[in-house]
């Protein structure tokens, strides 16, 4: 069986699906979504889901600003659960980080953001069960929030679908081949033929690039999360809380439980064989650090702990655009960790650049994340993903 599509997207993570919605929206012609897997098997479906516009850098911080707004407005049409507004709040009790948050607290309010410095005593008004003493800085933005990721990829595809897109999940992948002037993909027993694709695969997106013969740098690693039950359940909304000396990140999750991480390891590893659960060494540095710095919830019960794979790139930004030398062939993947923030604006602004496919003005919305800025060989790299308050860029690039 053979068949031809205008654009295929690979991949049914958040950023696939966002960009289905986007292309099937826009027609462009006959659109196909493809997963070996299910909707969110991959990163998607272990993400923290928190949604901060305290980014590092401009660009970051207006495509945030864009996914969520979108995320609230589509929420507010097919499902209010799927996402709300809690805040977030960050803080540190060392000298040398607290003068770099001071510095991205003033940038980020030059961009727009309603972002404020808080004293300790509403930072714990916030966090009745943290242990404030000694904290230097701490800043908060009220207008950011929480997602549930993998209903904002079903409510994403479900657009994509009602807008005459296919959506093609659980087939085995026979591969990706430029062909008689397109891209040729075989799906279980279908051959299916595509002016374009777009590869949204997250973790797999290495080896799906490298194997069409346009490898772009990626380091796929592990990042870990746990779900925590406080003896006494948290029943008051908390802001999503970022701890910069423990590298250690909490939001509110449902029946009084709290999501924590960050168990990021900065090592390369095969998506295909990377454990999916959680070390030991994780969970224990995982109790201490609640333990230090919120006392409340020491006595906290682990409902379970997971490990999920995530794609670094040298600079921290995506790879969002054309694949250089590969003819109708973009990237969308690279997120650092920062997939669910920057899908749905992120999304956008590559399918308004397809369908206006030269235009200046729509390759300037994605100028900083062009695959292109990097040269066409590159040296082995380490995952260095992060919450980070630089205002740069890597200074090897």
């Amino acid at each position: 069986m053979s068949d031809r599509q205008e654009i295929l997207v690979l991949g049914a993570g958040i950023a696939g699906a966002a960009a289905a919605h986007h292309l099937a929206r826009r027609s462009l012609g006959p659109l196909t979504v493809y997963d070996p897997r299910t909707p969110s098997a991959g990163a998607t479906g272990r993400a923290a889901g928190i949604v901060t516009e305290q980014m590092w850098d401009r660009w970051d911080f207006e495509v945030v600003r864009e996914s969520r707004a979108e995320y609230a407005r589509l929420a507010a049409e097919r499902d209010p659960s799927a996402y709300r507004e809690n805040g977030f709040a960050r803080w540190t009790a060392r000298t040398d980080i607290a003068a770099a948050l001071g510095e991205a607290g003033e940038r980020l309010r030059a961009w727009g953001a309603n972002v404020r410095r808080i004293p300790s005593a509403e930072l714990n008004s916030f966090l009745p069960a943290m242990k404030t003493e000694g904290i230097l800085d701490a800043w908060f933005d009220p207008d950011d929030g929480v997602v549930t990721p993998s209903r904002l990829t079903e409510i994403y595809l479900e657009s994509a679908r009602a807008a005459g897109a296919e959506i093609l999940l659980g087939e085995p992948f026979g591969g990706l081949r430029r062909e008689g002037g397109d891209w040729t993909v075989s799906i279980g027993r279908r051959t299916v033929r595509s002016h374009r694709v777009l590869v949204a695969a997250g973790a797999w997106s290495k080896r799906l690039l490298a194997s069409a013969g346009a490898p772009l740098p990626l380091a796929p690693y592990r990042t870990q999360a746990a779900l925590l039950l406080p003896t006494l359940a948290q029943t008051a909304e908390f802001p999503s809380a970022h701890d910069l000396d423990l590298d250690v990140y909490l939001r509110p999750e449902s029946n009084g439980r709290i999501l924590a991480g960050d168990g990021t390891q900065l090592v390369e590893v095969d998506p295909e064989t990377a454990p999916w659960g959680s070390d030991a060494a994780f969970v224990e540095h995982l109790a201490e650090s609640v333990g230090a710095r919120f006392p409340g919830w020491a006595d906290a019960d682990l409902v379970r702990a997971w490990a999920g794979v995530c794609v670094s790139t040298p600079d921290r930004k995506p790879l969002i655009g054309p694949v250089p030398g590969a003819e109708g062939l973009y990237a969308l993947c690279g997120f650092n960790g920062f997939g669910v923030m920057r899908a749905g604006g992120a999304a956008r602004r590559l399918a308004e650049a397809i369908l206006a496919e030269g235009s200046a003005q729509a390759e300037e919305a994605i100028r900083p994340v062009l695959p292109s800025r990097f040269p066409a060989e590159l040296p082995s790299f380490a995952p260095r993903p992060g919450f980070t308050l630089e205002g740069g860029l890597d200074p090897r690039f």
